[in-house]
């Protein structure tokens, strides 16, 4: 069974709540795409560096080795190189992948200003409204970021129906326990 579809959030509320998120994590997007591309240029041009310092080693140094083992060291010598960068890279990739997620969990914890929660208030629908204050779990914090985030997610996927379905199973469930219990 579906919830109803008249009583939902709006494309207008979605929008709404779209671009506040948008302005409340805007600064923590651009930190991220700065610091990936510079770190990934960086890498660049130390991954250059790296291989023609590999390309260019000379083992005929090591010929007290014997020269079938010089050999096989120069034979295998690109593959050494290539594997150390994957590692770094892979490393690398490990790393801002995190630095990523510490961000957005930061910036989830950061907390709606009383201007912002006025405005969202004053323009929001019913429905809307009631999406938001089902994602604000815990009441005894103020609204964050990440209370925001998980409305805009429920709104898009019609909650506000299934409050009000919800609410109408709850009234049928009350209604049917009074008249078995007079």
């Amino acid at each position: 069974m579906k919830p109803e579809t008249d009583f939902q959030a709006s494309r207008r509320d979605i929008s709404l709540v779209r671009r506040t998120l948008n302005h409340l994590t805007a600064t923590q997007k651009i930190t991220c795409i700065a610091v990936v591309v510079i770190v990934a240029f960086i890498w660049w041009r130390l991954l250059q560096r790296l291989l023609a310092f590999g390309k260019g080693m000379d083992y005929s140094g090591l010929h007290t080795l014997g020269a079938q083992t010089v050999t096989l060291l120069q034979q295998y010598n690109p593959f050494f190189w290539w594997g150390l960068v994957i590692l770094i890279s892979l490393i690398l990739v490990y790393l801002l992948y995190g630095f990523v997620v510490r961000t957005q969990h930061r910036v989830r914890r950061k907390l709606l200003t009383r201007a912002t929660v006025e405005r969202l208030a004053s323009q929001l629908s019913e429905p809307a409204l009631e999406v938001l204050s089902w994602a604000w779990h815990d009441r005894r914090h103020p609204l964050s970021v990440g209370d925001l985030q998980r409305a805009l997610a429920e709104m898009r996927s019609g909650r506000a129906g299934k409050i009000t379905l919800a609410r109408d199973h709850q009234a049928l469930l009350n209604a049917s326990l009074k008249e078995k219990n007079d």
